[in-house]
């Protein structure tokens, strides 16, 4: 898998497109494949429900745009913890290996692991957000 940062980036500008067009079709201009009614015309109440285009909820669009930001920011979050982990490994033989500072070695030791039970649960959190961001998305 690529970068979650690219990932991330990726998501956002298709939202800012996907944004920028439902803007667009709100503006009044009419989109390809769009019926229009004629002037001149008057529509039965059955038919004017019927050619009525369907609302879109636009609580849930905006609920799952800033859910996807949400989830962009915990992959990043994510990432940055699984490089903290291995710096820590690096600090870690250089202080116990080269530099022999043996009182330091369970100070890093203790770190590494909290970074570690850190990097584990926002891992987690990462897997069960994308499954709700998932869950909000609209069929198709």
């Amino acid at each position: 898998m690529g970068d979650p940062r690219n990932v991330a980036h990726a998501k956002k500008v298709t939202q800012e497109k996907h944004h920028k067009e439902a803007r667009a079709a709100k503006g009044g201009a009419p989109q390809p494949g769009k019926k229009t009614s004629t002037p001149g015309k008057e529509q039965t109440g059955e038919s004017a429900a019927a050619a009525a285009p369907v609302p879109v909820q636009k609580p849930d669009a905006a609920k799952l745009e800033k859910s996807l930001a949400v989830l962009a920011q915990l992959k990043d979050m994510e990432f940055h913890s699984r490089a903290n982990i291995e710096k820590l490994a690096e600090l870690s033989l250089t202080i116990e290996d080269e530099l022999k500072q043996k009182p330091f070695v369970e100070s890093i030791g203790a770190l590494y692991s909290a970074q570690d039970a850190f990097h584990s649960k926002a891992s987690a959190l990462v897997e069960a957000y994308q499954a709700e961001c998932d869950r909000l998305k609209p069929p198709g």
